[in-house]
């Protein structure tokens, strides 16, 4: 299970995100497939959760979706944006 971290101030920029997290001022860009995911994680979602939603909603295969998918949630990871939930 994977939940937001941080509480960020957004504005959307046709199908993308721009971000700011205030205390530490810094902004992040976020792509169609990268604000999607974000927008999932309003509420705590699995891996296969959010797998499942984003095989539902783009034309992608299977593997190509789980390395997708796995390559953003690390990087959210490590801009401290989410955290897995225990």
């Amino acid at each position: 299970m994977y939940r937001r971290s941080v509480q960020l101030m957004e504005a959307d920029i046709n199908d993308e995100l721009v971000a700011l997290e205030p205390n530490q001022g810094l902004c992040f860009g976020f792509n169609s497939v990268a604000t999607e995911i974000w927008r999932k994680l309003e509420q705590p979602r699995s891996f296969g959760e959010l797998k499942s939603e984003l095989l539902a909603e783009y034309d992608v295969s299977d593997e190509q979706c789980t390395s997708d998918l796995r390559e953003v949630l690390e990087q959210m990871r490590e801009a401290r944006l989410i955290e897995p939930v225990r």
